[in-house]
């Protein structure tokens, strides 16, 4: 088990596993990205969940999107994804795209969030840019992340980044995480592991779904 999952102090955070992303129709479709192969993790992450809700983890969930005045969205990025073939705010078969309160928006329906747990409303790639995320896990004395979802390479590294100069302690789940373009997966994993783990540790699902179940609280037999 690694050392630091530690009861009362561990998050899951899922980075935006949305239909924007992992469904036909949305952003990543309309930049001309596979989404079926941004979905590839979702049963990787439902067994993350699974684990994660059975042994009382904090479980985050972020969306990334923006105000329907793109108010919140800089003109470069703006450009960036016109650029890309997909203007944000611009129309699409679930609405506009990367807009809060779209269809498109929404998380997919087979990783919806359970009652109870965060959801951080993103509109920048880390999921510490201009939110609360900072202080939900200051408040539950969280020291350590378990971080997956999509993309590796954008959203994912750019969240890993920002918690490692918080002096967090990460573990990135390799097969629960999906790259834009499949080559740039494993070069984002091995980022990771450089100067001896300088973003933390690269586990499998199934080495954190082990560790996480030897966390799980036991019933009681009386």
């Amino acid at each position: 088990m690694p050392s630091r999952f530690l009861p009362g102090a561990t998050a899951l955070i899922v980075i935006d596993m949305q239909r924007d992303f992992c469904a036909p129709g949305g952003y990543a479709a309309q930049a001309g990205l596979d989404t079926a192969r941004l979905a590839q993790p979702i049963a990787h992450i439902q067994a993350l969940l699974k684990a994660a809700r059975a042994a009382r983890l904090l479980v985050i969930h972020t969306r990334e999107g923006h105000r329907a005045d793109l108010s919140d969205c800089p003109p470069e990025k703006l450009q960036r994804s016109i650029r890309a073939g997909a203007a944000i705010g611009s129309d699409g078969p679930m609405g506009r795209l990367l807009i809060r309160g779209e269809h498109g928006h929404d998380f997919i329906d087979e990783l919806r969030p359970a009652p109870g747990e965060v959801v951080i409303d993103k509109p920048g790639y880390g999921a510490f840019h201009q939110t609360d995320l900072a202080q939900v896990l200051a408040n539950r004395g969280i020291t350590h992340l378990i971080v997956c979802g999509v993309t590796t390479e954008v959203c994912v590294h750019s969240t890993l980044r920002e918690a490692v100069d918080r002096g967090l302690a990460c573990t990135t789940v390799g097969d629960a995480c999906a790259a834009s373009d499949p080559a740039l997966q494993a070069p984002a994993l091995a980022m990771i592991n450089v100067e001896g783990g300088l973003f933390g540790q690269v586990l499998d699902t199934e080495a954190v779904v082990t560790a996480l179940t030897t966390m799980a609280p036991k019933e009681s037999t009386a």
